[in-house]
């Protein structure tokens, strides 16, 4: 049995993440499973209630036993990672607050995983995708949305979540749209006119009206556009044209960004325009090797000319 204690330090755990340290909500939802899954594991380990007092008392070796039963039931290095980031944070921060020593659970270490590269689509594959998902659909009004939509991923480097979540109210699209990110992060970021264009036809010829509070993108049915949708028209146009089964929705994002780098933009422009936090990531993000970083950093640190 959890002790309701225990339970209720999560919950205030997890709702200063997301008011504080301003988490999104499906990280806050992932990180609430990962600590419920370490909780029964400790449960079942040590055959006892499991309260504030054992969780202060935990081991090395403890640590070490959840990580193997995580392995052996088939948990991915990667999302084991992930679990256990969960777990140090949850501990530290209970720490502070009952004054023990955490050292055993934050000296545990994360199991090794080999990050995925993002891979971008070509330029002219881009284009072709675009150009493609308009004429997959019979109804002109819904192959102009999915246009539209993929416009904005590789024009303005949005997430799926973002293009699909615009409303009403950020109507008509201008030079620049204010974006609500993940966390909550606000940011401005420019419309290139072939994306205020892709958006003006759609509305054209949408045959729904669209209050300030609607969605923009709608399903044929006139609720809120689906975003397995646009990955199944995305599946349809690669499968036509011959492209690998990465070229999904957000492989237009990694090729906005790797093309903008690509063509000379700075670095730390498009850690902006992306919603990026660290700088690292949208150096992965951009598949930017240390050549590449070095000449950027070159070109614009003073002490580098």
């Amino acid at each position: 049995m959890i002790a309701p204690g225990l339970s209720d330090a999560r919950e205030r755990w997890l709702a200063e993440l997301s008011a504080v340290g301003g988490r999104a909500e499906k990280t806050v939802e992932a990180y609430r499973a990962d600590l419920q899954s370490f909780f029964a594991f400790l449960q079942n380990y040590e055959g006892t209630s499991l309260g504030t007092a054992e969780i202060a008392r935990l081991t090395t070796r403890t640590m070490r036993a959840w990580m193997a039963h995580e392995r052996g039931r088939g948990i991915s290095a990667r999302s084991l990672a992930r679990g256990l980031s969960a777990v140090k944070s949850f501990i530290a921060w209970q720490a502070d607050r009952d004054g023990f020593d955490p050292t055993p659970v934050l000296s545990t270490r994360s199991p090794k995983f080999q990050k995925k590269l993002p891979r971008p689509l070509s330029a002219d594959a881009a284009r072709l995708m675009i150009d493609t998902v308009e004429l997959q659909s019979t109804t002109d009004w819904v192959g102009q949305r999915d246009m539209a939509v993929l416009t904005l991923l590789y024009g303005c480097g949005l997430r799926i979540s973002e293009a699909i979540g615009l409303k009403g109210r950020d109507l008509p699209v201008g030079e620049s749209l204010r974006i609500l990110g993940k966390g909550g992060k606000e940011r401005i970021v420019p419309v290139i006119p072939t994306a205020r264009r892709a958006v003006a036809a759609y509305l054209d010829v949408c045959p729904f009206d669209i209050a300030p509070d609607s969605p923009v993108f709608r399903g044929v049915r006139g609720g809120a556009l689906n975003p397995r949708l646009v990955q199944k028209v995305m599946e349809q146009a690669r499968n036509q044209l011959g492209l690998p089964a990465t070229a999904t929705p957000h492989a237009m994002r990694h090729s906005f960004a790797t093309h903008l780098l690509n063509s000379g933009g700075d670095l730390r422009a498009i850690q902006e325009l992306l919603g990026h936090a660290s700088l690292s990531t949208t150096q992965a993000y951009t598949a930017v090797d240390t050549a590449r970083l070095m000449d950027v950093y070159a070109a614009a640190h003073p002490r580098a000319k």
